[in-house]
């Protein structure tokens, strides 16, 4: 077994598992990226890594600097994560309606907490997060939603890995947030086969799935559309926070203990399959579901569980 010099080295290279057995269609085989191996705990540790590797690269960032960055998701987990190995401060800007998981992790990593309202959701910790930055100069502010080495990262890693273990894939599916990963291994999947389609998930317009956006809600990330994402799109599936939570559980079934926008990603993998011939799918598992426990996703009555969705960011 391999000896690393840092937990940052364990980021990536995450195994796929055929979960075949979920789909609906004998035609089509469904494989899941399971990014909840990350050091961190989500395919956000690899964006976290990425920025603020670039900051350092260009100077924006010297140990003992402080970092501001908005979430109600993972990325200010996997940053809290990095800064704290490599030496830095870090205050983040999210909802205060987020679970007390999300609070108790971003503890450990010695974070800062400064709440957002919570009737303004992601968007409004977005909007806050940029107020205090321009007010603080001397504070690194990366912002996940328009920072080129988000989709990079996943150009680099994720999509290589993906190409390295399937290369027969078909059908990529993953939940649109900052766009990153959609944006970043849909490009390189692309580069190499233009026939592979690129499907993102997303919510209801006005409803909420932990870690994901619908564009329709009046923010569209700068990621986005700097890389062309209407265009690299193939399609986007709507999953709403039910069937999220329905799909969270089918994948405890086969063993894979995920977080609820996995839930959502997998019933869009589904979908796809139901819909097409023949081909195959790779969808991405975001993250574990060690951070979703007070949810009940698993255990409560599931209508009791999506109601509660509605009031509590559980991330």
């Amino acid at each position: 077994m391999a000896v690393y010099s840092s937990v940052l080295d364990l980021i990536g290279n995450t195994p796929i598992i055929d979960v075949s057995e979920l789909s609906p269609n004998p035609r089509v085989k469904i494989y899941a990226k399971l990014e909840g191996q990350n050091p961190g705990g989500s395919v956000k540790d690899r964006i976290a890594l990425a920025m603020i590797e670039q900051a350092e690269k260009e100077g924006i960032l010297k140990v003992g600097d402080t970092l501001i960055e908005p979430s109600s998701g993972n990325t200010g987990i996997g940053l809290a994560m990095v800064a704290k190995v490599r030496g830095y401060k870090i205050k983040i800007v999210l909802p205060s309606n987020v679970s007390i998981e999300r609070k108790q992790l971003l503890g450990v990593w010695g974070a800062e907490i400064i709440e957002s309202p919570f009737s303004q959701g992601s968007n409004g910790a977005v909007r806050l997060a940029r107020k205090i930055a321009a007010e603080n100069p001397q504070w690194v502010f990366l912002y996940q939603y328009a920072n080129p080495a988000n989709p990079k990262a996943h150009y680099e890693s994720t999509g290589p890995e993906i190409w390295r273990d399937v290369p027969e894939i078909t059908h990529f599916i993953a939940g649109l947030g900052t766009s990153g990963t959609l944006m970043g291994v849909g490009r390189f999947l692309k580069e190499r086969n233009p026939k592979v389609q690129i499907w993102a998930i997303e919510p209801p317009a006005g409803e909420m799935v932990d870690g994901l956006r619908n564009l329709d809600d009046g923010y569209i990330p700068p990621i986005f559309l700097d890389n062309d994402g209407y265009e690299l799109l193939d399609r986007k599936t709507v999953v709403g926070p039910r069937e999220s939570i329905e799909w969270t559980r089918r994948l405890s079934e086969v063993g894979i203990f995920s977080g609820i926008s996995s839930g959502a990603i997998m019933a869009g993998a589904v979908k796809c399959a139901a819909m097409i011939e023949e081909g195959t799918v790779v969808a991405i598992v975001s993250d574990g579901g060690w951070k979703y426990m007070s949810t009940g996703a698993w255990t409560d009555d599931i209508d009791t569980v999506t109601e509660r969705a509605k009031s509590i960011i559980y991330f």
